[in-house]
């Protein structure tokens, strides 16, 4: 049965915070008062204030609790009812426009309850308006509801004095028995919820966090909703409990509730038509459209979710978009797309730069007894149409997975493998190093494209995009130890075993091709990042230049924390540091993660030497000006069989007769996509290797390399 209760008419707008929550020497409205900093000064109408108020047919259950700005103009409010202490800034003679929605400036056909307004503000048509702050020349048509309870919490995973445990939201990410929980705060980045998620057995670290998150927000009833300057919000039914930023934009959304919805000038945020969003925290610059539904989440900053996706108990990285389709359960780490009709994901860990295509199922319990099962795939994971992946699975960094129902849990170990399922032949194969034989151009421009499409102004995290770093050349290490034990045919394939839960065959295609491949790589890699180090700094010599470079006795190892690269040695430090006090909040952490970014190319310098030695099994002492000059005409050769490759991968597309038969001539195809020869991003590629050959002249003149 619905309990409704009865209390006297006078009291609406009155008694929002129980007396019991109210703090000793203050009032219900201390907290409204913090929060309205717009600096108005407001007074009490005047009687002839009132006396046009009352002809324009407006109610208030208190004249006095209306105040208002010295520039305020009653001509400008009209047919609304007023309860509670209402504060109005100035009103002027205007309408205010913004996409083709024209708004005389003022207050019209509405009921307001406890609400202040900044200037120039235009309101028609809200049906229930109660305990919002709103701010200067916004504009709010025809809406049903826009209210705050005393209980908000904008999404935060937080409780109010006097809650219970149990209304606590937690977002059950990477499994769906809740038993990587983390709690959503405002300013969560990717790196906040691996850490989280990832050490559930250091039951201290975990207490630690959530400590953090606490610290955030007092536990104080009364804190009002607040609408940012410039924001626009039309056509909406239910927006409840929503802390929004400047400079926003609501259009048509079914119902908003429980959230903090970032937004500025530079990172407008926007919510469209038939969209329900519940309990979460939208970043800056982010997009929602089309009946896209969400509960219990976090959307990084310049994320998009959009035609009909549902995003639940799952966190969704920086400059990511979800289209069509449906997430469950999982953690996804910056630049991920997944944008074509009816891909699923549940109970996942998607380390970024990673594409779902159409039809994909990642995931599944019906192999366990429990819905517990998880997925963890390294960055620029590429699961291909129709893919279905069993829980548990594992995959190495840059897997690209070949149409096809694979029967059983994966464990891929190898960096940049095709793996495809061979029904014919009842076989699991996988192909090492598949990227760089047959599909350079898409590696490349990937890599890239992501570069091009980071839109955050803060970069908080650091973000590798490029394809060969410290995580993948480690792994790239483990392929080769793994490969050169393989016995091999005489077309170079090999057999293993373990790398899926079968008792089948399990090929790999071409795997002496890829050890000679990888090793290239390494060399490719190291030389690289040495030939960077030169020219950033001014070098006598030789022997100057190689004092600075730095080879440690084994090889860092680095894990991926929500897309920056950071060593393990490091994280272990920040967990006694957390534990110990030293780090004391989620600010601190933050920090970390700058410290981190700016030691970035150091240690990475330092990865690649002592790789490069390694792969060459060399000492420092070995490493001379004759053998520098040959690693890097050899890492020319690298660079310009990459660059043939790339152009040889996107050839096929222009040669291939069953490409271009929708074409009757060569100039009609030539039209529609565009010419080889001025691909843009060949023509960069080609352009890097000139520049890369004039660097390398350089540096041997420089350095004085035999």
């Amino acid at each position: 049965m619905n309990i409704i209760q009865k209390h006297p008419v006078n009291n609406l707008g009155y008694g929002f915070v129980d007396k019991k929550f109210i703090p000793k020497g203050k009032d219900e409205y201390h907290l409204r008062n913090t929060q309205n900093g717009n600096g108005i000064n407001y007074r009490t109408l005047n009687a002839q204030e009132i006396e046009i108020l009352v002809r324009n047919r407006n109610t208030s259950d208190d004249w006095n609790n209306i105040l208002v700005s010295s520039s305020f103009n009653a001509e400008l409010v009209k047919n609304c009812k007023f309860f509670g202490l209402v504060r109005i800034g100035k009103l002027e003679s205007y309408y205010l426009e913004f996409h083709n929605l024209r708004m005389a400036v003022g207050l019209y056909n509405s009921t307001i309850i406890s609400c202040d307004f900044g200037d120039n503000v235009c309101v028609d048509n809200v049906n229930y308006l109660s305990h919002y702050i709103i701010g200067n020349e916004v504009m709010i048509a025809n809406v049903n509801e826009l209210a705050t309870t005393d209980k908000a919490k904008f999404g935060n995973g937080i409780l109010k004095e006097g809650e219970v445990e149990k209304v606590r939201v937690w977002l059950e990410l990477c499994n769906e028995n809740g038993g990587r929980s983390v709690l959503p705060f405002d300013g969560m980045l990717a790196g906040d919820a691996y850490l989280w998620s990832k050490y559930r057995d250091d039951a201290a670290l975990l207490e630690k966090f959530k400590i953090f998150t606490e610290g955030i927000f007092d536990k104080q009833h009364g804190h009002y909703g607040k609408i940012g300057d410039r924001t626009v919000i039309k056509n909406c039914k239910i927006i409840k409990d929503v802390l929004v930023g400047t400079d926003a934009y609501f259009k048509g959304a079914n119902k908003l509730k429980n959230l903090t919805v970032n937004s500025d000038e530079d990172r407008t945020s926007q919510i469209g038509e038939g969209c329900e969003i519940v309990n979460g925290i939208v970043g800056y610059g982010c997009r929602i459209f089309y009946g896209a539904k969400a509960v219990r989440f976090v959307m990084a900053s310049h994320s998009q979710l959009k035609y009909g996706a549902r995003l639940i108990n799952s966190y969704l990285g920086n400059n990511s978009t979800i289209s069509c389709c449906e997430v469950l359960n999982s953690l996804i780490f910056p630049a991920h797309e997944q944008h074509h009709n009816n891909s699923f994901l549940c109970a996942a860990v998607v380390m970024g730069q990673s594409n779902m295509a159409a039809g994909a199922t990642i995931g599944s319990n019906h192999n366990s007894r429990a819905a517990d099962g998880e997925i963890i795939a390294g960055r620029g994971f590429w699961p291909g149409l129709c893919v279905s992946l069993k829980h548990n699975s594992k995959f190495a960094s840059f897997s690209i997975i070949a149409k096809g129902d694979f029967p059983a849990e994966l464990n891929i170990p190898v960096p940049f493998s095709l793996i495809s399922n061979d029904m014919a032949n009842d076989t699991l194969q996988v192909m090492p190093a598949y990227w760089f034989m047959y599909n350079m151009y898409a590696l490349a421009r990937n890599a890239q494209k992501y570069v091009d499409r980071d839109r955050r102004t803060e970069k908080i995290q650091h973000i590798e995009y490029d394809y060969l770093a410290p995580d993948t050349v480690n792994e790239i290490f483990d392929a080769i130890k793994i490969l050169e034990k393989l016995p091999t045919d005489t077309e170079g394939n090999a057999e293993i075993t373990g790398w899926e839960n079968t008792t089948r065959k399990i090929k790999i295609l071409k795997a002496a091709q890829a050890v000679l491949l990888f090793k290239e790589l390494v060399r490719y890699y190291g030389t690289m990042e040495l030939l960077s180090h030169v020219q950033k700094n001014k070098f006598a010599g030789f022997e100057e230049f190689k004092k600075t470079l730095s080879a440690k006795i084994q090889r860092s190892q680095w894990l991926n924390i929500g897309g920056q690269l950071i060593q393990s040695t490091a994280i272990e430090t920040l967990k006694r540091n957390i534990k110990s006090g030293k780090v004391k909040s989620w600010d601190e952490l933050h920090d970390f993660y700058r410290q981190q970014g700016n030691a970035y190319a150091a240690d990475k310098l330092n990865h690649s030497y002592t790789s490069l030695l390694e792969i060459l099994h060399i000492t420092p002492k070995q490493f001379t000006p004759a053998l520098f000059k040959q690693l890097l005409q050899q890492a020319i050769d690298t660079k310009e069989w990459m660059c043939k490759g790339i152009y040889s991968s996107r050839a096929k597309d222009y040669s291939n007769p069953f490409k271009k038969m929708v074409y009757d001539t060569n100039e009609e195809m030539n039209m529609v996509v565009g010419r080889l020869e001025d691909n843009a991003f060949i023509q960069q590629q080609l352009g890097e290797l000139d520049a890369m050959k004039k660097q390398v002249k350089a540096v041997s003149r420089k350095l004085k390399l035999a």
